[in-house]
């Protein structure tokens, strides 16, 4: 409102300016007046009249009395120009005066007109939003009342619900789709919106009702993109991060893959796979580093790889920076750049002594560089469980390194850990014991 009414004012300023400058400004002084071309026309007339006496054509008293009638007449033109222009200087309407009516009245009139003809209130935005959440209201109670008087209409409680679910007005939303019945259960679009709702109202929380919700969507849309989202989120919260990258990197599927989406897909996909101790998918060559939440739009993969050139560049101007090279080194490794990445875990220094993800991350970057959790792989992981005894990722690390180097037990031993820690329905429960099976029908061989 405030901007309207200054530009509006400014322009009525200048309006208002423009024409008194043009009442007010003074002649220059060197138009054609009356009293210049009548002394213009007698200096022309008396030279003629030089000329004349001194060519002989007219005698001196001829000339004098020539010049004496040219001069008297000179003379009146000059008087009647004074008397007319003193007779024009005591009218009313000077130009100050007629300024002066003009600035008083233009913006008077102005507002006027604008009042008259204009919309006011569309200037104030709490004027409007007043009148548009009254307008809102409205519509809400007219849809209220068609659906007291005729309950069975489906698709008037479902515009009901997601009309409460926009302001915000959730247990009335969630009222208005219980109402809504088969509609909602047989539309995918209808039962992620619910599951969102009943998330919302749950702190976030996915876990129940509208997981169930989601699954169904996804039942009857395998490929139901918010789905997908939801699912994974809600896999993800319950700790099942196997199902989460499932969920996930279909989604990534239908994605662009230089879209700012997809590359915030693809580090969900690799954060997950981080926590839940999952091995890198066969494309991990072709990722990228994570882009944050929030990105700018048209961050392109050869962005992405500069922002990573520049973040090493300032590291060696700048190599006490512990935290930067673990960034450095998490993104080397989602590039494939598995000796750089190597390069950059070993400058974390004192990092490693004290994180046990950063010490599995390096465990994994040499496994996947070296193909053997043999040595230091190894060294790397029973660090990291001295630090956190029950970290899935490095128990699940441990007990691959302990089978693969003949050690049943003690693999047996960290899947077992493992199970303790995974939640029950994630789907790493099966195949942790079904890895616990194998291992003890090999061990009970050996004996």
């Amino acid at each position: 409102m405030n901007v309207f009414i200054a530009s509006a004012a400014l322009l009525t300023l200048l309006v208002v300016a423009w024409l008194a400058f043009a009442l007010l400004r003074k002649s220059a002084g060197n138009g054609v007046t009356s009293e210049k071309l009548n002394a213009a026309i007698h200096r022309d007339q008396l030279h003629a009249l030089e000329l004349d006496l001194a060519r002989g054509a007219i005698s001196q008293a001829d000339f004098d009395t020539t010049r004496d009638e040219l001069q008297l007449r000179l003379l009146d033109d000059t008087e009647s120009f004074e008397a007319h222009t003193q007779q024009s200087t005591t009218h009313f309407w000077t130009p100050k005066r007629t300024s002066l009516a003009v600035a008083l009245t233009l913006p008077v009139f102005a507002a006027g007109i604008y009042l008259q003809l204009g919309t006011p209130a569309a200037i104030d935005p709490m004027a409007q939003s007043r009148a548009n959440e009254q307008q809102v209201n409205e519509m809400l109670g007219k849809l209220v009342a068609k659906l007291q008087a005729n309950p069975n209409d489906p698709k008037g409680w479902v515009m009901l619900a997601r009309s409460y679910k926009v302001l915000g007005r959730f247990d009335e939303a969630r009222q208005a789709y219980d109402k809504a019945g088969d509609m909602v259960k047989t539309d995918p679009d209808l039962l992620v919106d619910y599951a969102e709702l009943l998330g919302i109202q749950a702190g976030n929380s996915l876990e129940g009702k509208p997981s169930e919700l989601i699954l169904e969507a996804l039942r009857l849309n395998p490929e139901h993109s918010m789905g997908l989202m939801m699912a994974g989120v809600a896999a993800y919260q319950a700790g099942d991060f196997k199902t989460a990258v499932t969920r996930w990197e279909k989604l990534l599927a239908q994605m662009p893959s230089d879209s700012p989406d997809a590359q915030q897909m693809q580090a969900n996909i690799d954060d997950a796979r981080s926590k839940g101790g999952l091995a890198a998918s066969d494309s991990a060559s072709n990722k990228l580093p994570p882009v944050p939440a929030g990105a700018a739009a048209g961050m392109t993969p050869e962005k992405i790889n500069e922002m990573v050139d520049r973040l090493a560049a300032r590291l060696k101007d700048n190599p006490q920076d512990l935290p930067g090279w673990a960034r450095l080194a998490r993104a080397y490794k989602v590039q494939n750049r598995l000796n750089e990445a190597v390069g950059a875990y070993e400058k974390t220094g004192k990092l490693l002594d004290t994180d046990a993800d950063l010490l599995t991350q390096y465990a994994d970057t040499l496994a996947a560089r070296d193909g053997s959790l043999k040595g230091k792989p190894t060294e790397l992981i029973n660090h990291a469980l001295k630090i956190a005894p029950k970290h899935p990722m490095a128990l699940m690390m441990a007990a691959q390194a302990a089978y693969q180097a003949g050690q049943y037990s003690q693999a047996i031993g960290h899947w077992e850990t493992a199970l303790t820690v995974l939640p029950a329905n994630s789907p790493d429960v099966k195949a942790i014991q079904a890895e616990i099976a194998d291992a003890k029908r090999l061990a009970g061989q050996g004996k």
